[in-house]
């Protein structure tokens, strides 16, 4: 059972910071690039970085129970556990803070486009924001993959 968990905790770690990867890094910008409509784009990423959010917590969920029952009470004491938590965290804060804004300037801007509306500027402020703190993200869950070793000890 126990390298069942712990193949797990390598397949999660793999599946949401490859998925970070593959998605902000690959697939969004080849949607910008490729198609000739940007709204439609953007909302394909968007349901797209929505998508890898949800992989991402349930991940995070998995990776965080495998440190807590591995190392016990000294799970805090677990560099991989504070990576982990401040990955969910910031997945948390996108999924039901970041997003949900954005989704509500884009409504009300109806009938235009966000990007063609008096919102435009609070619009591209978000979308800064959100798009530092998937960075910020990517680069933890590198960090995270360079040690992942050190959660299975």
């Amino acid at each position: 059972m126990r390298r069942l968990a712990d193949a797990l905790y390598i397949i999660a770690i793999t599946l949401w910071v490859g998925g970070l990867w593959a998605i902000g890094y690959l697939a969004a910008p080849v949607l910008f690039t490729s198609l000739g409509d940007r709204q439609l784009a953007g909302v394909v990423a968007g349901k797209l970085f929505a998508l890898i959010g949800w992989v991402g917590l349930g991940c995070a969920a998995y990776l965080l129970l495998f440190l807590v029952l591995r190392w016990g009470g000294r799970f805090f004491k677990s560099g991989v556990f504070w990576l982990v938590l401040v990955m969910a965290l910031m997945t948390l804060a996108s999924q039901f803070g970041i997003q949900p804004l954005m989704v509500q300037l884009k409504a009300d801007a109806l009938p235009r486009e966000v990007m063609e509306s008096v919102l435009r500027d609070r619009f591209v402020a978000w979308h800064g924001i959100s798009s530092i703190l998937y960075l910020v993200q990517s680069l933890l869950g590198a960090w995270l993959v360079v040690w992942s070793s050190r959660g299975l000890k």
